[in-house]
């Protein structure tokens, strides 16, 4: 009887693998998850049936699906994930030493200004190796997909501390060789497109703008950037990401209301952490150096 609940048990490797598969759906799926081939997960998951003597899934033409006792099983496989990355962060809290890998993660639009800051950083600590992650998408720090994210934003997210970095201010922009005009209506705009329709500059678009004057739009500030220094129209766009281009005047005042905040962002359990409290540090000065660009005032203005 004890060989038998010896062999019943489920270890996190077990969980790893029905919880991959609950997720994904499919066992290819689940076997890419993994780092494994399909043959192996197959077998595996056979193995894991047999041992348990229960089915946790239907076999179906377009995937498996869970079984009450497969529910059960990832149920049980969400909740142990959950705690190992509470315990992960809880050690990597009591990580004094300024050395290590620190992954960072940011936009593509704040990159060109950030790098000359990593390097800062990378010079003032040599011992700890910048893995950056560029992505438009809002990473889950507390499943550490990252230690620290740089982003613009109007508030922090509750489950998150930060610092404020900087103001970025934003102002209309033309091309230099493109004629200017003070009614917005009768110029041609490019502007970012619907996965972007939260952005201040699309709701004032459409406030006031015809749809028709829109003739160009991207899912990408580097893309309505370009497009701008090409001549296909105006577009509002942070100073930081337009002053610098020769080829692109900026047009009128800053535009108040479409200001936003530069945050310096980790999850609380990490900001003691030795490495994470230096790149905040050196970061929080090496932009305040560059607060005039993101500002949109001239250096000493």
């Amino acid at each position: 009887m004890q060989e038998g609940r010896e062999a019943a048990r489920l270890g996190w490797e077990d969980l790893r693998l029905v919880l991959a598969i609950g997720t994904a759906g499919t066992l290819t799926g689940a076997a890419r998850r993994l780092g494994i081939d399909h043959s192996t997960a197959f077998r595996r998951l056979g193995a894991l049936e047999k041992r348990l003597g229960a089915r946790l899934f239907d076999r179906a033409r377009d995937g498996y699906a869970p079984t009450p006792a497969g529910e059960a099983v990832i149920a049980a496989a969400q909740r142990m994930e959950v705690e190992l990355s509470g315990l992960e962060r809880l050690l990597a809290g009591q990580d004094l030493r300024p050395s290590g890998p620190l992954r960072v993660t940011t936009t593509d639009t704040l990159l060109e200004v950030l790098t000359p800051c990593f390097a800062a950083f990378r010079r003032d600590f040599p011992g700890i190796t910048l893995e950056v992650v560029v992505t438009n998408s809002f990473l889950t720090l507390t499943k550490r997909d990252a230690d620290v994210a740089i982003r613009p934003s109007g508030a922090v997210p509750e489950t998150l501390v930060g610092r404020r970095a900087a103001a970025i201010a934003s102002a209309v922009y033309a091309a230099a060789s493109v004629e200017d005009s003070a009614d917005p209506a009768a110029q041609d705009w490019v502007g970012p497109d619907e996965s972007l329709g939260h952005l201040g500059f699309a709701k004032w678009l459409r406030a006031h703008v015809p749809p028709e004057r829109v003739v160009y739009r991207s899912n990408s500030l580097l893309g309505l950037r370009a497009a701008v220094r090409a001549g296909l129209g105006r577009a509002i766009l942070p100073c930081f990401l337009m002053d610098s281009d020769p080829s692109l005047r900026r047009i009128g005042p800053l535009m108040a209301e479409m200001e936003s905040t530069l945050w310096l962002l980790t999850h609380p359990d990490l900001r003691q952490v030795a490495r994470v409290r230096a790149f905040l540090d050196v970061m929080a000065q090496e932009i305040g150096r560059r607060r005039a660009a993101f500002e949109g005032t001239p250096p000493g203005g």
